[in-house]
């Protein structure tokens, strides 16, 4: 108690020399002193509503991990020094910087509860926007807010009580002088560098880096707020020219799908599902393939070229929705092939029995079309309240929630994502039988990939069972539906793909037979009969290769919808380009190549051009 009477008794008196001789060198240089723990103070509360709802060992990372806090307080200790010296008035500094920080350090916090989502900084130009749909939340102030509040202003009234000196002009020029020069070099190398938000920084023992808003939290708020204005423009294509792209699209106008054609239509992306007999794997089970090989011969089939090998999901799904073969942020409403579907009258939806952190699907979906995403937390928790749910719950219940939406009279777009089949596989047990013999067929098959492959393909006949049981209740339905099925990507088969190398699959992207093995899956467009009847169309036989950004345009070709101008003119480059994929495959003119013609090259160049003027000129609403 002693020692404790003792500190206050010296504190007081620092803080009335302070206040009494504010003049006084001491007091000048201390000011300093004092300006600069006055931003720690308000990164350090900034930090504690950085957290959000998370757990709190993130908050400790902010500290372990000194590179964090310290990308925290350089904009604060900026903003501060910078107010301080262009008004000598420390009080009105700190209270500006206050302001400014912890305010936006509250905003985010109420955006991480109500959305999990954090500010970013475009969020600025649509303050609007949040504000009226924060006023269907409650914005009353919990306890961590009222305690941040009681602490910073407790720390102004002091500051304001002791700070009455100024600071000279040598200061202030120096102050200004070193701060002006710091902020490009600082932006350029440090604040905007992917490097070191992505790798130099991490904070992930207790957060997820594979979710955006994990991401951001597990940095604070001021970085990767700062950060994100990278996220305000996309680098566009070498060469853009905004006015060709628009010309080219302005050559079509959105057609009208006819009323009479207005068919249901449900597409399922199906989590690592690819055909491994179609690669000379020999052994497996006919139980395996047997409910798609049924689906198969009464539908159309074809080869789906993807820009992923083995994880990367979203990568296909968005490619699909879209039309855009070549991602960007989804930071705002972007146009996509759902928003025209909507514009046509179609209700759209669909569900992912996953959590709908990952790849921040709850907060993207919304704005590629997608209304009402049912994910694990929303939806899919009642039936496995503790892990993601497989095929026997999930596959009936998207058909059940289609039904729902079908109901209703209008029509349906659903999008549905499984999540059975996901790797890794176990790889010390069998898990669903012994479905792939190896005797006899393969040499030195190791138990590591005997149960890897074995407990894949498990899970591939159990999803086939399923997606067969859907498809016969939809056969009955009179109401006219259409099914497109596609494999999202090819699946793990263990580190260094170790089991692909066991059964002899060449993956050697350097080879046409390798480059099909590693990104090329495949899809399926089922019709029921009353959408026979209805399209007059059988859906049957062998489809194109094509890729995931064109799939949509398949489709409609299936269904004779010309669809809208981005896919109007998409459809025109396709007389060339069948096939484009990242990895750097292209079908030309129905052959495979690495390199197009000069022909292609320009039917390319304007397919980047019309991708990216589409990407940022949203067209279906007000943003």
């Amino acid at each position: 108690m002693t020692l404790f009477k003792k500190a206050a008794e010296r504190f007081l008196a620092f803080v009335e020399f302070l206040r009494a001789e504010p003049d006084s060198p001491k007091a000048k240089r201390w000011s300093v002193v004092i300006a600069l723990l006055a931003a720690m103070w308000i990164t350090g509360f900034s930090l504690v509503l950085a957290l959000g709802d998370y757990k709190i060992y993130i908050f400790g990372g902010y500290f372990i991990f000194p590179q964090i806090f310290l990308l925290n307080f350089l904009p604060v200790a900026a903003v501060m020094m910078a107010v301080w010296a262009l008004t000598g008035r420390m009080a009105l500094s700190y209270g500006l910087t206050s302001a400014l920080f912890i305010g936006g350090s509250i905003v985010n916090y109420f955006k991480l509860m109500f959305r999990d989502d954090p500010v970013i900084f475009s969020d600025i130009f649509i303050a609007s926007t949040g504000f009226n749909a924060a006023m269907d939340y409650n914005l009353a102030p919990d306890l961590r807010i009222v305690l941040v509040l009681v602490f910073i202003i407790g720390m102004g009234c002091l500051i304001g009580y002791a700070m009455k000196g100024r600071p000279t002009a040598a200061v202030r020029i120096v102050t200004l002088t070193v701060i002006a020069a710091s902020v490009m070099p600082l932006w350029s190398y440090v604040y905007s560098s992917e490097d070191i938000y992505l790798n130099k920084t991490k904070n992930f023992w207790y957060s997820n880096p594979w979710t955006p808003t994990q991401m951001s939290v597990s940095k604070g708020f001021i970085y990767p707020f700062i950060h994100s204005i990278t996220y305000m423009t996309e680098t566009p294509p070498d060469g853009y020219d905004e006015e060709a792209a628009e010309a080219i699209l302005a050559r079509y106008e959105d057609a009208v799908i006819p009323e009479e054609r207005k068919v249901n239509v449900l597409a399922f992306q199906l989590e690592a599902y690819t055909d491994f007999e179609a690669m000379g794997v020999q052994g497996i089970d006919e139980s395996v393939y047997a409910p798609y090989r049924m689906i198969q011969q009464e539908a159309m089939t074809g080869t789906l070229l993807t820009n992923i090998f083995a994880g990367g999901t979203v990568d296909t799904e968005r490619c699909f929705v879209t039309g855009y073969y070549d991602l960007g942020e989804f930071r705002r409403d972007t146009n996509s092939y759902v928003w025209y579907l909507k514009s046509q009258g179609y209700t759209t939806g669909g569900s992912h029995p996953s959590y709908e952190w990952f790849y921040n699907r709850l907060n993207i979906n919304p704005r590629l079309g997608l209304d009402n995403y049912k994910f694990t937390e929303n939806h899919y928790t009642r039936f496995t309240p503790d892990t993601q749910t497989y095929d026997a719950q999930a596959l009936p219940e998207m058909l059940r929630l289609y039904q729902e939406d079908a109901a209703a009279g209008k029509p349906v777009f659903h999008f549905d994502i499984t999540y059975q089949g996901h790797g890794p596989y176990p790889t010390d047990r069998l898990t669903r039988g012994e479905v792939w013999k190896p005797d006899g067929v393969y040499e030195n098959v190791s138990a590591y990939t005997y149960n890897v492959v074995n407990n894949y393909l498990g899970e591939l006949r159990d999803t086939g069972n399923h997606l067969l049981d859907v498809l016969n209740v939809l056969r009955e339905d009179e109401t006219p539906v259409v099914v497109v099925l596609f494999g999202d990507h090819k699946p793990w088969l263990g580190d260094n793909n170790v089991c692909y190398n066991e059964l002899g699959i060449n993956l050697d992207t350097g080879t046409d037979e390798g480059y099909f093995n590693y990104f090329a899956t495949e899809y399926v467009i089922w019709a029921n009969d009353a959408a026979k009847q209805c399209l007059g169309k059988e859906f049957q036989g062998e489809g194109p290769v094509t890729s995931t950004c064109f799939l949509m345009n398949v489709l409609f070709e299936q269904l004779g919808w010309k669809g809208d101008c981005y896919m109007q003119a998409v459809n025109e480059i396709r007389e060339t380009i069948q096939a484009v994929s990242t990895g750097g495959g292209f079908v030309e003119n129905g052959s495979f190549v690495r390199s197009l013609s000069e022909e292609g090259s320009a039917e390319l160049w304007d397919l980047r051009q019309i991708q990216f003027y589409r990407r940022n000129h949203f067209v279906y609403g007000t943003q």
